[in-house]
């Protein structure tokens, strides 16, 4: 079985980022799939690992051993085929932009926060998507699980369909020390925040919080969105809007688009 499910750009046309997706809870790579063939599409190197283990009795441990499977990772993007950013087309292409939902963001976001866990490691960039609080899902039915994940029917039913779905993990909290690190880590990357405005396990005050202490950070809610924010029914919006993140990064985050008058 491989370790990764890989996405690739257009032949013949140069891979603008390396984007490496972390899911989350329950979730497994083909979650991921349809993200990743449209970021592909856009020429990004696109590459969907597994879900972090994080063992709370061994925090920092655990975020090395996470930081060098990521590391692990981006270097196994060098070497693709076709023309590249670099001269040399063996190198892996930066940007290297990680892309985290739900514990995948707080994972990432915690890592971020470790110098010893970046030494082999150190992306240009973050997207955190469905960062969760304190809060976890009720015990319930599947389709009950479901409605608090997406309202999205095709991600419903790949969801579903995935007999490597964990059901009922929305109901494991994500332990204390875990979202402290994540919420409290300082480390100036540039970073996309997004959240669902209908996501019940968001913590949306500490999710603005934290948005603001950064220097370097956006925020993005999306109307009408659940919990899982990249594959609910506004998943092309979502997409279009990390993939305008990822060009605005490649412009020193300037803006490519500046609206100059608009009546809505």
């Amino acid at each position: 079985m491989t370790e990764y499910t890989d996405h690739y750009g257009p032949e013949g046309l140069r891979t603008r980022a390396t984007v490496i997706v972390v899911p989350g809870r329950g979730e497994t790579r083909a979650t991921y799939a349809r993200l990743g063939r449209r970021l592909a599409a856009d020429a990004y190197r696109v590459r969907v690992v597994d879900a972090p283990a994080i063992d709370t009795g061994d925090l920092a441990g655990s975020l090395d051993r996470f930081g060098g499977r990521l590391a692990k990772a981006v270097a196994g993007t060098s070497g693709i085929a076709g023309a590249t950013d670099s001269a040399d087309d063996s190198a892996v292409v930066r940007p290297v932009v990680l892309v985290g939902a739900d514990t995948g963001a707080v994972a990432v976001a915690a890592l971020l926060g470790r110098d010893e866990a970046l030494a082999a490691l150190r992306p240009d960039a973050v997207v955190l998507a469905g960062l969760p609080g304190g809060a976890v899902a009720s015990a319930g039915t599947w389709d009950e699980e479901l409605d608090v994940r997406t309202s999205c029917p095709a991600h419903r039913g790949t969801l579903t369909d995935d007999s490597q779905v964990r059901r009922g993990s929305l109901g494991d909290a994500v332990p204390d020390v875990l979202l402290r690190a994540a919420f409290g880590s300082e480390a100036d990357v540039p970073a996309l925040f997004l959240v669902g405005d209908s996501d019940p396990l968001a913590d949306l005050d500490a999710v603005v919080r934290t948005t603001k202490s950064r220097a370097r950070a956006r925020l993005s809610v999306v109307r009408g969105a659940h919990h899982d924010v990249l594959n609910d029914v506004q998943h092309r919006s979502v997409a279009a809007e990390i993939v305008t993140f990822l060009e605005t990064l490649r412009n020193e985050l300037v803006p490519v688009v500046a609206v100059e008058s608009s009546a809505w």
